[in-house]
């Protein structure tokens, strides 16, 4: 990593070395000030976002060589966030920290390297990034195996990780602050899928293990922080929790195995709202809840529950109208009415009008590079289901990614361009589709009006939508 850098990015640092000379100078007690510079190849805006907890602090605008240059008079440590759209990556700051960060947008996470004071932390966390994602990426078989084969791999991919972590440690020597974000970049990945085990795998195979389980199993849940407000907006953190009430409705629903049931929905809030009691935590976690439910469960009378009870424990209202939003544009997508239009493009980049595509009854996938497990498995199961529908028309979204992407992952996995398009901005097709999960599926009957527009393509009775 540190080879490629110095191959590729000496010249950005020669013309920023002025810049970044703070890196050797001692600050006063009060002096905060923080330098966030970089370089962008294959830009698909003119700018870098520069947030903490979701909030624009600045937009960071590209000079005529892509290359961006900020200085922070004042930038309190922690984590923070970096967009350049529609990707996005966490960037951590101590005191008077000056960090340079070159990245790809054709190949955004995997590109991304740091440069400057605060740069070996930031680089062990985008290792652990990428290592946690590999890792990911092999999950799905391993969630079928029994209880003692599924704790054998976990504990095992998670003994290298940590072994990784301790060495870097040791290495960069960095303070208790940032070893808290550095941990949690080890440690909820590995017990998020702990708590996702016992219904993926009832889910996959109908066989349900929760007695088997050790009576240690869920041992980890005492050592979360559940009011650390640092993490609110730490994907990895967010995550965590949202399996982990997933998983205890289940259990305290005596296995009712519909996730998207109200009874096991509001149950979600009210876990939420016992074991949490920072508010801003809180309101966070439960926007998160309603946020999942509203995609999923479309009946009416139960949505009208679920968001009095949301109501009820929610203190935040600028969450609050995020969710009347979501909900308003929920209603849009009811059966038997139209699907709204929006832009879409072909591999040559030559705009598409769906109903255009839309002959008879369609099947609408959607996938993105950001998921190449996801990618792999539901192209193969939409190709088995041509075989057995083929009264059917299968159409793949692309989401979440730039054009050239797209068009390199149609190459790569070797993709028919046939019946495969890509939407041109992430953010309408999310707000007016309401697309947020990957394994979504919407189903149109012949004259594009909506059949379903909530399917999951992996849902184990999936198929009696097409019949």
């Amino acid at each position: 990593m540190v080879k490629n850098y110095i191959k590729y990015t000496l010249p950005l640092y020669i013309v920023l070395f002025s810049c970044f000379t703070s890196c050797k100078k001692e600050f006063e007690a009060r002096d905060y000030v923080a330098y966030f510079g970089g370089e962008v190849q294959n830009p698909q805006t003119n700018y870098v976002l520069f947030l903490k907890d979701n909030a624009v602090i600045d937009t960071i605008f590209l000079d005529k060589n892509n290359r961006f240059m900020h200085k922070f008079d004042s930038l309190a440590p922690g984590l923070y966030t970096f967009k350049h759209e529609p990707e996005y990556q966490y960037v951590y700051f101590d005191k008077n920290d000056s960090l340079m960060v070159r990245m790809n947008a054709f190949d955004f996470d995997n590109s991304i390297v740091f440069c400057g004071r605060g740069d070996e932390k930031n680089n062990f966390l985008m290792e652990m990034y990428l290592k946690n994602e590999a890792d990911k990426a092999t999950m799905y078989d391993v969630f079928d195996r029994n209880v003692k084969q599924f704790i054998k791999n976990i504990d095992s991919s998670f003994a290298i990780r940590k072994s990784f972590y301790l060495k870097r440690k040791a290495e960069i020597g960095w303070d208790k602050p940032f070893d808290a974000v550095a941990k949690a970049s080890l440690d909820f990945h590995h017990i998020t899928k702990k708590e996702i085990y016992p219904y993926a795998h009832q889910f996959r195979t109908g066989e349900s293990i929760r007695k088997a389980l050790p009576s240690d199993y869920y041992s980890h849940r005492k050592e979360v922080n559940f009011e650390n407000d640092d993490f609110t907006n730490y994907s990895p953190f967010i995550k965590y929790i949202s399996m982990m009430l997933t998983n205890m409705a289940h259990e305290k629903n005596k296995g009712d195995f519909d996730e998207n049931s109200i009874e096991n929905n509001i149950e979600k809030l009210n876990i939420t709202n016992s074991i949490i009691k920072n508010e801003k935590v809180k309101n966070v976690v439960l926007n998160n809840v309603a946020l999942m439910y509203l995609l999923e469960d479309q009946n009416m009378y139960n949505n009208t529950q679920f968001i009095e009870r949301y109501l009820q424990l929610s203190t935040d209202t600028q969450l609050e109208k995020e969710i009347r939003t979501i909900y308003n544009s929920v209603q849009n997508l009811k059966v038997g009415n139209k699907l709204p239009e929006i832009e879409l493009v072909d591999s040559d980049n030559q705009k598409v009008t769906l109903s255009s595509k839309i002959n008879k009854p369609t099947v609408l996938y959607f996938w993105t590079t950001h998921a190449e497990s996801h990618l792999a498995v539901a192209h193969q199961k939409i190709n088995d289901l041509k075989v057995k529908y083929p009264n059917y028309n299968f159409i793949a979204i692309n989401i979440d990614d730039t054009q050239p992407n797209w068009n390199n992952a149609l190459k790569k996995y070797k993709l028919s361009v046939d019946n495969e398009l890509h939407a041109s901005d992430f953010e309408i097709i999310r707000n007016k589709w309401v697309i947020t999960k990957v394994h979504r599926i919407i189903i149109l009957n012949a004259d594009g009006t909506i059949k379903n527009g909530f399917a999951n393509l992996f849902d184990v009775n999936f198929e009696t939508n097409l019949q």
